[in-house]
């Protein structure tokens, strides 16, 4: 059995495991068992009814957090001519084509965020061993495949806060929705904003419950549970 420490059993004993907390208690636990030297980061993780199996049990989107996430973004983007100085305009990290799928291919892979000019797929296509597993190759279903003209509206969202959410191979969702120096409104909003495009995301075939489980943590803290039903019901319109 693992070993914890004092600080961790101490914020441990706040947290009553058999309880499931409604959104204001969950954010004010976060808020107060998030303590430790760093800004620990937020994260929902949501126990999903679909087996992923599946092709049409599949849940995977994007939403823009409207508060951020709180960490700088390096966004990588794969465009040819006409679309590069739009990027560097829009203030893209990394801009460029074979040239810098010659540095993924060697193993260089620091950035956070690729995003895909169509015709520049020929050459992202190559680099699937290394940006699939990353969760990180472009695709259609989460609006990482743009037209050039398109880069300077998907790059600023990249900044103020998209994030993609996919159902993984265990059938959970893992999102960050902020930091722990966000106050409670912001986190608030932020999952709201989350749990609305995922419920938006249901697939058409479920039956039966669509989110089994949400749990709330930080980096370093414990999880909270917090009642289902409350999670789901959350909209970006009411916070």
């Amino acid at each position: 059995m693992a070993k914890h420490s004092k600080r961790y059993n101490a914020i441990r004993e706040k947290v009553d495991r058999e309880r499931f907390y409604t959104a204001d208690e969950t954010m004010g636990l976060i808020k107060e068992t998030a303590n430790a030297k760093f800004d620990e980061t937020i994260e929902v993780h949501l126990r999903m009814g679909v087996d992923p199996r599946y092709a049409d049990q599949q849940v995977r989107g994007v939403v823009t957090l409207p508060n951020g996430t709180g960490r700088q973004v390096r966004i990588l983007v794969f465009t040819g001519p006409d679309g590069q100085t739009l990027a560097q305009d829009a203030g893209a990290d990394f801009v460029g084509g074979d040239d810098l799928a010659e540095r993924i291919q060697k193993g260089w892979t620091e950035f956070d965020t690729v995003l895909a000019t169509p015709d520049m797929m020929r050459v992202v296509g190559k680099l699937g061993r290394v940006l699939g597993p990353r969760g990180l190759m472009p695709s259609p279903k989460t609006g990482t495949i743009v037209p050039a003209e398109e880069l300077p509206r998907v790059i600023r969202e990249a900044r103020l806060g998209r994030v993609e959410f996919r159902v993984d191979k265990t059938s959970n969702i893992h999102v960050p929705i902020g930091k722990a120096s966000f106050g409670s409104e912001k986190l608030l909003q932020n999952m709201a904003s989350l749990m609305e495009a995922i419920v938006g995301a249901k697939p058409a075939g479920i039956k039966g419950n669509y989110v089994e489980r949400v749990t709330v943590t930080s980096t370093m803290g414990p999880g909270i549970k917090m009642e289902t039903t409350v999670a789901t019901g959350m909209r970006s319109d009411n916070y």
